[in-house]
């Protein structure tokens, strides 16, 4: 294969997509009857997909998961096409002008030589396309986790930001001992429960904060966690029926006993 054979199989495969799509849409009654809201669901589940592919390092299930989104956004847009809305040559040249105008420092003159530079620039620039506000691009359906991150990492892109990591520490030991302290009540005084919630809230943020500032991604951190329980608690199980014993006739130091072999693995 010579190098004009190989630079253009990225285009000929995609082209074969589209085809492939376009057969589909007129031939097969579950593609025929897809509209972008019954697509919707499945994209987010594929993009979960991904994600855990991702976090487990298999190269091939990510191609594969790869393969799966790509094929939503041609569906996405072939039904574009239909309802004479846009279809995927404007989508593909609506990404590369903004790519072109949001890195003005390799298609312009601006000078961006860190990566904190390039996200300031990138904030500033959308704000000179329209948004009314830097945190107008985090989307509201985010969870709660990633939401946090991203406004976060918005307002650091405009200069809004703790100097040192310490600062942020201090305001972590800060919002646990305000939530600590909605638990200290007297005379059996009920604990206000929404305040509390507030506060760990609060708690939550903060740590977000700090996670950023120390380069951990606490979306990963919180998913390793999940996947690292879920083993251990498999084992507990496994070794408890191979017992023939149920979880809940266990007392915890019976339990504990193969959670600390699991914790060992």
């Amino acid at each position: 294969m010579n190098v004009f054979e190989q630079q253009h199989q990225p285009a000929k495969a995609f082209e074969r997509l589209l085809a492939i799509m376009d057969d589909l849409r007129t031939q097969c009654p579950w593609d025929k009857k897809q509209t972008m809201e019954t697509l919707r669901h499945l994209t987010i589940e594929e993009t979960y997909e991904l994600s855990d592919a991702i976090l487990e390092g298999d190269m091939t299930e990510i191609r594969k998961e790869l393969g799966d989104l790509m094929l939503h956004l041609v569906f996405y847009a072939k039904i574009g096409s239909e309802t004479n809305d846009f279809n995927i040559s404007d989508v593909l040249n609506g990404i590369c002008e903004k790519l072109i105008n949001r890195h003005p420092h390799i298609y312009s003159d601006t000078i961006a030589e860190t990566e904190e530079q390039v996200k300031q620039n990138w904030e500033q620039i959308k704000l000179k396309e329209g948004n009314k506000s830097v945190l107008a691009g985090v989307p509201s359906s985010l969870p709660a986790l990633v939401k946090a991150s991203r406004i976060q990492e918005k307002a650091r892109g405009v200069g809004f930001d703790w100097e040192e990591k310490e600062q942020v520490w201090a305001k972590v030991e800060e919002e646990l001992q305000e939530f600590k302290d909605e638990f200290n009540v007297v005379d059996n005084q009920e604990i206000d429960k929404e305040k509390a919630e507030g506060e760990f809230g609060d708690l939550l943020f903060s740590l977000i904060n700090y996670a950023r500032f120390i380069n951990i991604n606490p979306e990963d951190a919180l998913e390793k966690t999940n996947r690292k329980f879920i083993k251990r608690f498999q084992y507990l199980e496994s070794k408890a029926s191979g017992m023939g014993k149920d979880l809940k006739d266990m007392s915890l130091t019976e339990m504990d006993v193969f959670w600390n072999e699991a914790k060992k693995m």
